[in-house]
């Protein structure tokens, strides 16, 4: 498989604070990539990164074979990356429909911007919502939103920004369904998650962040089964999980 998006030695500083610290990362074409770490541990620095929200300091970001670097995040979007927000902010006064027309005319594809709508519409299972106003959903709906309005610009990578916070557990199931649909219709995935077991049950591999840096990555199991991981992420320590 190809790398479609690729990280070398990406580190971002405000100050003499250091967010993202000489990151080596590559996603492959179609990968399902989760990523964890603890509060602050620089995982949404990292997607700003990648999506065009923010510029490194140091490292060099490319898409395929090009580097993107230096590119803004409209035109990244254009390319193939898509982004939801651990915040859904919809624009409330518009439809579903309209919601997502926009996105998919911003991602530069306006001729066929209806029937991608359509399309996203029936993946994220918001048909029956389409004509009512964003700002009247509830928060799965919401949710559903957020990720419709990334698919709708046609990404080739989507980011996925704790989507699933907030959900109670049948929620989150559905939620599951419908993003494990997107990754087998061959979409590259990187998802962000707090929790742990809706991560787990759709990506291939996993990498841990803390202060930062990439400390751990791999196999989902062996990963979580990592004693450093435990004590990180989960608080075990390493007496109490042997």
């Amino acid at each position: 498989m190809t790398q479609i998006v690729t990280l070398k030695g990406v580190s971002k500083s405000f100050g003499a604070l250091t967010v993202t610290d000489a990151v080596d990362l590559a996603v492959e074409s179609g990968e399902a990539l989760g990523i964890i770490g603890p509060n602050g541990a620089g995982k949404s620095t990292l997607f700003n990164l990648i999506g065009g929200a923010l510029q490194p300091s140091e490292g060099r970001i490319y898409w395929q074979d090009r580097d993107i670097t230096d590119l803004p995040a409209a035109q990244r979007c254009r390319l193939g990356i898509g982004r939801s927000f651990q915040i859904p902010h919809p624009f409330v006064g518009m439809t579903v429909y309209e919601n997502l027309l926009t996105a998919a005319i911003f991602g530069g594809d306006a001729q066929s911007a209806p029937q991608t709508c359509r399309r996203v519409l029936e993946l994220t299972g918001l048909m029956p919502k389409a004509n009512l106003q964003a700002g009247s959903l509830g928060l799965l709906e919401r949710k559903r939103l957020e990720m419709a309005r990334a698919l709708a610009t046609s990404p080739k990578v989507l980011l996925l920004d704790e989507i699933a916070g907030g959900l109670t557990e049948a929620e989150c199931h559905a939620l599951v369904a419908t993003i494990r649909d997107i990754h087998a219709s061959g979409m590259a995935v990187i998802w962000i998650e707090h929790v742990v077991h809706a991560l787990l049950a759709v990506v291939e591999r996993l990498v841990v962040i803390d202060r930062g840096a990439l400390v751990a990555q791999g196999d989902p199991k062996a990963v979580m089964a990592d004693p450093m991981v435990q004590q990180l992420y989960l608080g075990i320590d390493a007496d109490d999980a042997a």
